[in-house]
C-alpha cells in the first residue's frame, strides 16, 4: 500500500516562479535551517546522558566539548534535511517559508553549510569525546540524512520509526563520552529517546495530516488512517514504562526518578488510549504532543537531579 505514495518531487524553477523574488539570507535563516528546536532537545539528551555515566563527578571541559561536537553534528543532520527537502517544504505551510523554499538561501551554500557544520562536530567528538561518541554521531547522521530523509520519509510509513534511530544517539554520545563503552545504561537511554519519538510525532502528523497528504508524504496517520496510528501509538508509549524501573533496579537513578517517571508514563500511555474516544482528534493530538515534550523534558531533568551512578 505504501507504493502509491511514492514521492514525486516539483520543480524548484516551477515552484519559485510563483513567488515573488526573494529577498536576502539573514543570519536567523542560516541558524533556522539548523532546526534550534531539534537541536535542543539533542542537547538535552546528550547532557543527561553525560551526567548520568558521570555520577556528579562532572568533568566540565570534556562536557562542554561534546555538547559543542553533538550540537554540530546533529545541526549538521538537519541542514541536510532541509537541503534534501525543500521541495517539500515548498508545499507545506508551516514550512513554505523556510529559507530554502523562499530562495532566500541557495542550495549550493546551503550543502557546504552542512558539510562543513558535520565535518567540525565529528572532529570534536572524535578527538574530545572519543571514538565511540564519534561513530554515535555518524550514525545518527547517517540514519537521519540518508535512511530518513533521502529514502524512507519519501516511501513508507516506517520512516518514523526507523528515523528514531538518529534522535536516540545523542544520550548515548554524551554517556560514552564519559564511560568508552555501552552497558545497561546506555541501553536504557537509547531506548527512551527512541520509543519517545513516534508517537510523539504522530501526534503531531495527526493534526496536520492533511498537510502531509498534500505534499505527499506517506506518514502514517495519512496512510493507513488515524485510527490505526492510536493503535499503533500504544506499544511505544507503554514500552517507556519499564525504563525507570530498570534504571532504578540497576542502581542508575534514584527513587524519585522512579516515581515522577512512572507516573508520568501511566498519564502518557492513558492519554493515549484516551485518544479511542475522543471526539475531537486534532484536540487529543495537541494535548498528547503537548504533553510528550513535558514528559521527555521533565524525566531527563529528573534523571540528572537524581542520578546516583558514581
Amino acid at each position: 500500500m505504501d507504493n502509491q505514495w511514492r514521492y514525486q518531487a516539483p520543480s524548484d524553477s516551477a515552484a519559485m516562479s510563483a513567488k515573488l523574488p526573494p529577498k536576502g539570507a539573514s543570519w536567523r535563516d542560516f541558524i533556522t535551517v539548523t532546526k534550534p528546536g531539534i537541536i535542543r532537545s539533542n542537547l538535552i539528551a546528550a547532557f543527561a546522558g553525560f551526567w548520568l555515566a558521570s555520577g556528579w563527578h562532572v568533568q566540565y571541559g570534556n562536557l562542554i566539548l561534546t555538547l559543542l561536537g553533538t550540537m554540530l553534528v546533529m545541526a549538521s543532520a538537519c541542514v541536510f534535511n532541509n537541503y534534501f527537502d525543500r521541495d517539500l517544504d515548498m508545499k507545506m505551510e508551516r514550512t513554505r517559508d523556510r529559507g530554502l523554499p523562499t530562495g532566500r538561501l541557495k542550495p549550493g551554500t546551503v550543502l557546504v553549510y552542512g558539510i562543513v557544520l558535520g565535518i567540525a562536530g565529528l572532529a570534536v567528538l572524535f578527538a574530545f569525546s572519543g571514538v565511540l561518541a564519534g561513530l554515535f554521531g555518524i550514525l545518527g547522521v547517517f540514519v537521519y540524512v540518508v535512511v530518513y530523509t533521502l529514502w524512507l520519509k519519501r516511501t513508507s510509513t516506517w520512516s518514523t520509526s526507523v528515523g528514531a534511530i538518529s534522535g536516540a544517539t545523542p544520550p548515548v554520545i554524551g554517556y560514552v563520552a564519559v564511560t568508552g563503552q555501552l552497558d545497561l545504561a546506555a541501553v536504557l537511554l537509547f531506548a527512551m529517546l527512541f520509543l519517545w519519538q513516534p508517537p510523539h510525532f504522530w501526534a503531531l502528523g495527526i493534526r496536520r495530516k492533511e498537510e502531509y497528504r498534500a505534499a505527499g508524504f506517506p506518514l502514517l496517520p495519512v496512510v493507513k488512517g488515524v485510527r490505526r496510528t492510536k493503535f499503533q501509538m500504544i506499544p511505544y508509549v507503554a514500552l517507556l514504562l519499564p525504563i525507570p524501573v530498570l534504571m532504578y533496579v540497576y542502581g542508575y537513578a534514584g527513587i524519585f526518578y522512579l516515581i515522577i517517571s512512572s507516573l508520568l508514563s501511566v498519564m502518557w500511555l492513558y492519554l493515549t488510549l484516551k485518544g479511542f474516544k475522543a471526539k475531537d482528534d486534532e484536540v487529543w493530538a495537541k494535548q498528547n504532543f503537548l504533553f510528550s515534550i513535558n514528559y521527555l523534558t521533565v524525566s531527563l531533568i529528573v534523571l540528572v537531579l537524581n542520578t546516583t551512578h558514581l
